[in-house]
C-alpha cells in the first residue's frame, strides 16, 4: 500500500509539474518581431510571420538588409523552393516551432542566387558567384550564409529556378537512399510518392546511384514519373503496390499508407523501407498518427531481418557538392510545377498544402 501512495504521488506531483512548465512556456513565448521597423536604414523586402495561422500571416515587409560576418556570405536571391517543413506557421508543430508564438520568424530554407559581398575570411567564394544552398530566412531579397555550411556553386548550367528549389528535397533524398536504405547499383527501389518534391529527386538519384526503380503515383502524374528515369509506374488508384508479387530490396516511402506488415510482405529478407522523416507528405495533416505509425514500424521492425528506418535531413555542404555534380551531369533535374512571385507567397503555400504538387513550387525574385 505505501509503494502504491508513493507512485500515486510521484504521479500527481510530475503532472502538476509538466502543466506548469507548458503554462509558462505557453504565456512565456516571444519572438523577434518587435524588432523589425518600421524605417530601417537599409530595407530590403523578405517574408515575415509573427503569429499562427494560415497562409496569410505571411506578410511581405522591409527589413534591414543583412551585413555579412567575417566567415559569411551575402546571397542576393534569385529563387527560393517552398518545402512542406515551411509551413510551421501553421503552429502544428508548435513543440519545436513555440507554443504560443514562433520562435523564428523568418520562413523559407531553399536559395539560389549571386554572391554579392563575403566577410573577410571567406576564400571559397567571391563576389558574382552564382551560388544554391539551404539556410532558414530564404524567401527575402538577401540572406547571409556561413562559408561552410549548405551554399556551393551553382552549376552552369542549371538555371536559378531550378537551383533553388532542390536543397532541401534532393538532400532528403539523397541521404535517405544513400545512408539509410544503403542503396547498391542494380538493386531494386520502390518510391511511393514518386511526383511530388522528394520524390521526383529520388526517382532520379536510384537511378543515378544504378538502381531499378518502380515508381509509385497517382494517373495524372504517370508520364511525368516515367520522363524522369522511372523502369516502372504504378498507378495507386488502379493497383496496390503491396498485392503485386514484385519483391525490393529498397522501399523509400514518402506517404506510409500502408501498415507495416503490408509493407514487409514486398520487401525482400534484407530489405529496408525508409520512411522519409516527418517532413514528408504527413507534415501537414495527421502528423501525430504518421509518426506513431513509424514508431510502430520501426519498433516491431528491430525484430525481423527487414529493416524500417526513419530519418531527418541533414543540410551539409558534402552532400550539396555531390548534388551539384549531379545536377551538372545532367543525372538529376529539377522537376517544376509552379512558379510564383514573393508577394504571392501565401497562394504558394495554399497549393502546396493542397498536397497536388508535381515536382517543386518555386517563388521567384526578381
Amino acid at each position: 500500500m505505501k509503494i502504491k501512495r508513493v507512485l500515486k504521488w510521484s504521479f500527481l506531483v510530475i503532472l502538476i509539474v509538466l502543466v506548469g512548465w507548458v503554462f509558462v512556456a505557453y504565456w512565456t513565448s516571444t519572438n523577434d518581431c518587435d524588432r523589425y521597423t518600421p524605417t530601417p536604414n537599409n530595407p530590403m523586402k523578405a517574408i515575415v510571420y509573427c503569429e499562427y495561422g494560415p497562409p496569410e500571416v505571411l506578410q511581405l515587409k522591409e527589413i534591414e538588409k543583412p551585413t555579412p560576418a567575417d566567415n559569411e556570405v551575402l546571397v542576393k536571391v534569385r529563387a527560393a523552393g517552398t518545402n512542406p517543413l515551411d509551413g510551421m506557421h501553421t503552429g502544428r508543430a508548435r513543440i519545436v516551432s513555440g507554443l504560443r508564438k514562433p520562435k523564428l520568424t523568418r520562413a523559407g530554407t531553399d536559395f539560389a542566387g549571386i554572391v554579392e559581398a563575403i566577410g573577410k575570411d571567406v576564400t571559397a567564394f567571391k563576389p558574382g558567384d552564382e551560388v544554391f544552398g539551404a539556410k532558414t530566412g530564404a524567401f527575402a531579397e538577401y540572406i547571409c550564409v556561413r562559408d561552410d555550411r549548405a551554399i556551393v556553386l551553382k552549376p552552369a548550367n542549371v538555371t536559378f529556378e531550378e537551383a533553388g528549389s532542390a536543397a532541401v528535397a534532393a538532400i532528403t533524398a539523397l541521404q535517405g537512399l544513400r545512408d539509410k536504405g544503403k542503396l547498391q547499383a542494380g538493386q531494386k527501389v520502390l518510391v511511393n510518392g514518386a511526383s511530388g518534391g522528394v520524390g521526383t529527386f529520388a526517382v532520379q538519384i536510384a537511378k543515378a546511384y544504378g538502381a531499378e526503380v518502380t515508381g509509385v503515383c497517382s494517373a495524372r502524374n504517370v508520364d511525368l514519373v516515367k520522363s524522369i528515369g522511372a523502369d516502372h509506374v504504378i498507378d495507386y488508384t488502379k493497383e496496390d503496390f503491396t498485392k503485386t508479387d514484385r519483391r525490393y530490396d529498397v522501399i523509400y516511402d514518402l506517404v506510409c499508407n500502408h501498415s507495416f506488415s503490408e509493407r514487409r510482405q514486398i520487401l525482400n529478407p534484407n530489405g529496408i523501407c525508409v520512411m522519409a522523416g516527418v517532413g514528408g507528405s504527413g507534415w501537414h495533416d495527421g502528423i501525430l498518427g504518421r509518426m506513431a505509425g513509424e514508431l510502430y514500424a520501426y519498433g516491431r521492425s528491430r525484430f525481423t531481418s527487414q529493416k524500417f528506418v526513419t530519418y531527418l535531413a541533414m543540410l551539409n555542404q558534402k552532400d550539396m557538392t555531390e548534388l551539384a555534380a549531379l545536377m551538372q551531369s545532367g543525372k538529376v533535374k529539377a522537376v517544376i510545377d509552379r512558379t510564383y512571385k514573393l508577394n504571392d507567397l501565401a497562394a504558394a503555400e495554399r497549393y502546396l498544402q493542397e498536397g497536388h504538387a508535381r515536382g517543386k513550387v518555386v517563388v521567384t525574385l526578381d
